[in-house]
């Protein structure tokens, strides 16, 4: 596996992306959200087993070079930052990463926060191809009723935030509308994919749903 550090301007200023990169190259990339902590390293080691798999994934840094050291702090660093601020950063990081890596169309992933993001910039942007986002926020109906390419949508059935009304609401527009949209669900809680926090983390979904997504991925990018 190879890594780097992309840089890229955005309306909201200059931030980067860490990349990591099968060694042997790749014509398959997957944008990589991160949760409310910032571009952390967790998340950059998902992005290396991203590329494990075969894939370059591209990180973009949401919070420009910030981290969270607590809940308390994460939450303010997310409820500063704007859906406009997040999508425009995302488009910039596609675009960046179309220019370094000669890949037109990359699939779209993300946690918690990042899953909020990914399934809007999928909404939104081009250049998307396949979205799978992890127990994020739901758009707004006028927005997710744009949705055009193939989405997995995970969720855990005990969690608190992204709860099983919110996720029927979310299955409910999914048939109204007809979208190209697949509900996985797990007996889990939130952030039950994030192995560095014991007291939710939940090895059995984890692994089936990391084994889900990178399939799913490699038939839809």
């Amino acid at each position: 596996m190879r890594e780097k550090f992309l840089n890229f301007d955005t309306a909201g200023g200059q931030t980067n992306a860490y990349v990591a990169m099968p060694d042997d190259g790749s014509d398959k990339a997957v944008i990589l959200i991160q949760e409310w902590w910032g571009l952390n390293d967790h998340i950059k080691d998902i992005a290396g087993r991203y590329a494990d798999e075969g894939f370059i994934a591209i990180a973009p840094d949401l919070y420009r070079g910030r981290l969270a050291r607590d809940p308390n702090e994460a939450g303010q660093f997310m409820n500063a930052l704007s859906i406009e601020d997040g999508i425009d950063t995302i488009k910039n990081a596609i675009d960046a990463a179309r220019d370094e890596t000669g890949v037109s169309h990359f699939g779209i992933s993300g946690y918690c926060m990042g899953g909020t993001f990914s399934l809007r910039a999928a909404c939104e942007l081009d250049g998307i191809s396949a979205c799978a986002p992890f127990y994020g926020d739901i758009p707004p109906e006028d927005i997710l009723s744009k949705l055009t390419v193939p989405t997995v949508f995970i969720s855990g059935t005990k969690d608190a935030w992204i709860n099983p009304e919110k996720v029927a609401q979310l299955e409910d527009i999914t048939e109204r509308y007809e979208l190209p949209i697949t509900s996985l669900k797990y007996e889990a809680d939130h952030a039950f994919f994030n192995n560095t926090r014991p007291e939710v983390y939940d090895a059995d979904a984890a692994a089936d749903a990391w084994a889900f997504v990178t399939t799913f991925f490699r038939d839809k990018i």
